[in-house]
């Protein structure tokens, strides 16, 4: 079987945190329980401190979810913690997730301290968590730009404070993926106290890296990936969980698995894309409209003789609808018998030839070819062998 990784969902947490995408408490509700049905491990379900809205959301899924952990974020403020821990009172499985930054941006700018003022805060949030839970996570913000000693020194203080995950977000996306995996590798092998813990990558999506550091972080050693339904989260998106997913699913060699349902990705990114008012790109990987989509000839008839030879993923998996073969002017022959075919009409290789002509004169007028396009030029072509 292999290692597992973790999936620690954040679609109701840092998701929501997109501009217009604000869940009430019925609709999180709805989708943590899709969650749950989906695998995921945790259900990241809000910041209970930041509104009564987030508090009473928190509390209601902490009542309803019984098989996934239930976890509220926290900044490293005893405030924040009880709080957090109240709306997490009725959870089957709490997780209290809190923490500071530990870069020297936040250090400086942000808090006005010093690296150690730093870490006693660090450590003092772990124990104040601890008092209501054993789950308790602790997240280094801005790790991935938090030099790898001072870092290292902060994970050893929080794990012998109590602390159970230890997440090392790359805040600002910045980090390229051998950089990533070199800082979980370097926690690995520098962090006396770290088989006490599991470590969690929170990649950002700023340059487009966060799958591929979140992936580059669990071949190093982590074992958790806190990631979002379609990436969506803060400015460019968090860690998609549907790419992590799948890719830990294709490259079966790196000893890792996950335990979620792959044929509810399609259909929960279409329920969190309605949900929250925000559309998914077509190209986006597993989940876009045209992922399992073949307009160029040449893919096409390859597609058409074995599909493995464009698509690595059957779309039954991940339940998708299928694969569809789009006509447009780069679109060849076979393409366009395969069609005709699917809509119940025979012809043979002088017929296609001839219809051919036909086509391409309506794909350059035009972006696609639609299926009444098809029973037009059928129609016209051979009247009697139009379908009853």
């Amino acid at each position: 079987m292999g290692d597992k990784i973790h999936i620690f969902d954040t679609t109701l947490r840092d998701g929501e945190q997109v501009p217009g995408c604000k869940l009430n408490t019925k609709e999180k509700l709805d989708l943590a329980l899709q969650l749950e049905l989906l695998g995921v491990d945790i259900i990241e379900a809000g910041f209970p401190i930041s509104s009564p809205g987030d508090f009473e959301s928190v509390s209601q899924i902490s009542k309803v979810i019984k098989n996934a952990t239930v976890c509220g974020l926290t900044r490293a403020v005893q405030r924040d913690i009880e709080v957090a821990a109240q709306a997490l009172k009725y959870a089957v499985r709490p997780r209290i997730h809190t923490g500071i930054g530990t870069s020297d941006y936040h250090i400086k700018a942000k808090f006005n301290a010093t690296q150690d003022e730093i870490l006693a805060r660090a450590v003092q949030a772990v124990k104040w968590a601890r008092n209501f839970t054993d789950d308790v996570e602790f997240f280094a913000e801005d790790a991935g730009r938090t030099e790898n000693e001072y870092l290292a020194r902060v994970v050893e203080a929080v794990i012998t404070a109590g602390a159970t995950v230890v997440n090392i977000p790359d805040t600002t996306g910045y980090c390229l993926p051998h950089q990533y995996g070199e800082k979980i590798a370097y926690l690995i092998n520098h962090v006396p106290n770290i088989d006490k813990a599991i470590l969690s990558c929170h990649c950002h999506n700023d340059l487009g890296l966060a799958t591929a550091n979140s992936i580059s972080g669990a071949i190093s050693g982590a074992r958790q990936i806190e990631c979002t339904i379609n990436g969506l989260g803060e400015r460019a998106g968090n860690t998609s969980l549907e790419e992590v997913v799948m890719i830990i699913e294709q490259h079966k060699y790196l000893g890792l698995y996950t335990n979620i349902n792959t044929q509810m990705l399609n259909p929960l990114s279409r329920e969190v894309a309605d949900t929250m008012r925000m559309p998914v790109q077509p190209n986006k990987a597993i989940v876009g409209a045209n992922a399992f989509s073949h307009s160029s000839g040449i893919h096409q008839d390859g597609f058409l003789k074995d599909s493995l030879t464009y698509e690595i993923i059957n779309p039954e998996q991940v339940g998708a609808e299928g694969s569809k073969i789009v006509l447009t002017a780069r679109s060849g022959r076979s393409a366009l018998a395969y069609r005709f075919q699917k809509l119940g009409y025979e012809f043979n290789r002088n017929d296609i030839d001839q219809l051919y002509q036909q086509f391409l004169k309506v794909a350059d007028s035009k972006k696609e070819v639609m299926e009444e396009d098809l029973r037009k030029m059928a129609e016209a072509h051979v009247p009697e062998q139009a379908v009853a």
